[in-house]
């Protein structure tokens, strides 16, 4: 009860007693205050329920078709066949999120792509012929892209707040890597507890149940912009090179996940990459009580020297060591795709913002795609596993030589431009 002020006024003390309410104080804990927002809690709540089955469905496939056909390479056939129609109608599912609204778009996708799963999941369970486990994985390749609708939230909430903004990309860059860290291991788990076919089941219906109440929240649903007449957000200034880096990033994890499975090659080889993604997610959430963005350039600097630290740890032979070194190294990945993320996020007009998002995700997809295969070749035809680190520190000083030639050559035009040279 709040006490009661005593004023005095230009007769004297005051016959009654006033009350002065006191505003509360918003807490001093960034993430804290991002949940003070009206109905931010309830839609990041359905999200992160709809997002930990984007880390298991993969895993998930897998072991429900090697087990029932013997055959990890069929098994990685239809993941990938699916990963590659995803990639396609990601773009175009955000497209039509824009334009007619997240709830409106979202929920029958979701519906369509769960439908999807769940005949791969009876087709597997039948002994179907390949083609069909191919064709049902496709078929389930229009689920949204809750991360990047979650984004999109954010972005109209904290539209005059760029701190907070900030705050808010890093909180959903950890929220992703404690998705993926978690998803895998859960959909082991179920698959191998209970039945092959579990981990899919338990995906698909966490999967549904997210996103049906993420789109009940319609109170923080950005509004839908009037259709544009503008192109694709690859035409915007700057986008094409962002995506570069997306997808060059994207390369960086897939050689390093195989690298590492392929190196460890045993029941740790989960906890040990577990913890790339457990160093991410703490780096993100530090990163995002900071008071502004890093230049994108210095994150992939600091990218190149730590993962640099997993093949020197390669080479001591101590999986101690090599933990530790990919704890490291993971510390860089969140500011690097917090920082990319935000870069989208004002290279892309407003109307297309799930579509940029989607766009430099599906880069990202690419490039892991890429690296996955290529330190999948060195791990077996190099002489040594420890070859296939040599990819993530050379993709990453790479593209750290390209993103600064790009500035400098920016800076010589603008000198030049500047002298009337």
């Amino acid at each position: 009860m709040p006490r009661p002020d005593l004023t005095l006024t230009p007769t004297g003390p005051a016959l009654a007693p006033r009350y002065r309410e006191r505003a509360p104080r918003p807490p001093a804990n960034p993430y804290l205050r991002l949940f003070t927002l009206p109905g931010a809690r309830a839609f990041t709540a359905g999200n992160l329920i709809a997002r930990l089955p984007m880390g298991m469905f993969g895993v998930s496939t897998v072991v429900m078709i090697a087990e029932g056909y013997g055959s990890y390479a069929l098994a990685g056939a239809v993941s990938a066949a699916g990963l590659v129609a995803g990639a396609l109608t990601a773009p175009w599912i955000a497209r039509l999120v824009d334009r007619h609204g997240q709830a409106r778009i979202a929920v029958p996708a979701t519906v369509w792509a769960v439908l999807g799963q769940l005949l791969l999941l009876l087709a597997a369970y039948s002994h179907a012929p390949a083609w069909v486990l191919a064709a049902t994985a496709v078929l389930s390749a229009t689920a949204p892209n809750t991360g990047g609708m979650s984004r999109a939230r954010w972005a109209h909430l904290l539209k005059d707040d760029p701190n907070a903004l900030h705050t808010a990309n890093a909180f959903e860059q950890a929220a992703d890597e404690l998705c993926f860290m978690l998803g895998p291991v859960l959909a082991a788990f179920l698959c191998s507890a209970l039945f092959p076919e579990a981990g899919t089941l338990v995906a698909a219906v966490l999967f549904l149940t997210g996103v049906m109440l993420f789109a009940a929240q319609r109170a923080t649903e950005p509004p839908v912009a009037p259709r544009t007449t503008a192109g694709s957000p690859l035409r915007a200034p700057g986008m094409p090179a962002l995506l570069a880096v997306f997808l060059a990033t994207g390369a960086i994890f897939g050689a390093m996940e195989v690298v590492t499975l392929a190196y460890v090659d045993g029941p740790a080889a989960g906890p040990v990459l577990a913890l790339q993604a457990a160093g991410s997610c703490a780096a993100g959430l530090v990163y995002g009580r900071a008071r502004r963005s890093a230049r994108l350039a210095n994150c992939l600097a600091a990218m190149t020297a730590l993962m640099a630290l997993p093949l020197l740890a390669a080479l001591t032979g101590s999986l101690l060591v090599l933990a530790g070194a990919l704890l490291a190294a993971g510390m860089a990945i969140a500011p690097t795709m917090v920082t990319g993320m935000s870069l989208v996020q004002r290279l892309t007009p407003a109307a297309q913002l799930n579509e940029g998002m989607t766009l430099a995700v599906t880069a990202l997809l690419g490039g892991i795609a890429t690296g996955s295969a290529t330190g999948g070749w060195l791990a077996e035809h190099a002489p040594s596993t420890t070859y296939g680190y040599l990819i993530p520190p050379t993709a990453a000083l790479a593209l750290t030589l390209c993103l600064a030639a790009r500035v400098g050559a920016r800076a010589r035009h603008g000198h030049r431009a500047g002298t009337g040279r």
